[in-house]
């Protein structure tokens, strides 16, 4: 005798795969990404790349250094005053992205923090200031409008460059990481400062041999 072949209905195999599929859509839900928050100053290092930590550190040290230097007393027997100064280009010359506008709010962040110095804006951010205060010549009361051509003028200038060397071998990598910081009087062109900092990590598999 033959047997018969029975074949499944249509609505049957839709129902199969409709079933596989919500196996696969929950075992991706349960497999997902666990969220924990952290102290924003905590060290983490994931990839060993220029991170928060990098940024804030070199900042912290690089100025630190900057305002132990001779200029500042300088300045102040000469003036008897505190130096203004202005955070200019900061450039990554690096092989990676490094998010410079943070690291110059953070280089910002240790002056005025030192209480050293007095800093002043920068030119895009004067940009938006100098609309406001011609706004409020035009729409504010007469007695809280700001005036114009009362901006305090810089007297030094600080601009810099990030870079990177980085050497591989196997699935091992070592990542150098160079700041240079230049302080310039704005009047005379004179460098009367330069800093360095420089930060070197081993991101691999094995343990680090010397």
């Amino acid at each position: 005798m033959y047997k018969m072949m029975v074949t499944k209905p249509v609505g049957y195999r839709l129902m199969i795969c409709a079933a596989l599929i919500g196996v696969i859509v929950f075992s991706s839900c349960s497999s997902s990404k666990q969220v924990t928050r952290v102290d924003a100053d905590t060290t983490i290092d994931l990839s060993g790349r220029w991170n928060d930590t990098d940024s804030r550190m070199v900042a912290d040290e690089i100025i630190g250094d900057c305002l132990t230097h001779p200029w500042i007393n300088d300045h102040g027997i000469s003036t008897g005053d505190k130096p203004v100064v202005i955070v200019g280009g900061i450039r990554n010359k690096s092989m990676e992205h490094i998010a410079v506008a943070t690291f110059i709010s953070d280089i910002e962040r240790a002056f005025i923090n030192s209480g050293k110095v007095r800093t002043v804006s920068s030119s895009s951010e004067r940009g938006e200031i100098r609309e406001e205060r011609a706004d409020q010549g035009e729409f504010a009361a007469i007695e809280t409008v700001k005036r114009m051509g009362r901006e305090l003028g810089a007297d030094y200038m600080m601009t810099g460059e990030i870079n990177t060397i980085e050497d591989r071998e196997g699935g091992d990598q070592v990542v150098f990481y160079q700041t240079d910081l230049t302080l310039t009087n704005i009047e005379t062109n004179e460098k009367i400062w330069i800093g360095q900092k420089k930060i070197k990590k081993f991101i691999g598999r094995g343990k680090f041999k010397l």
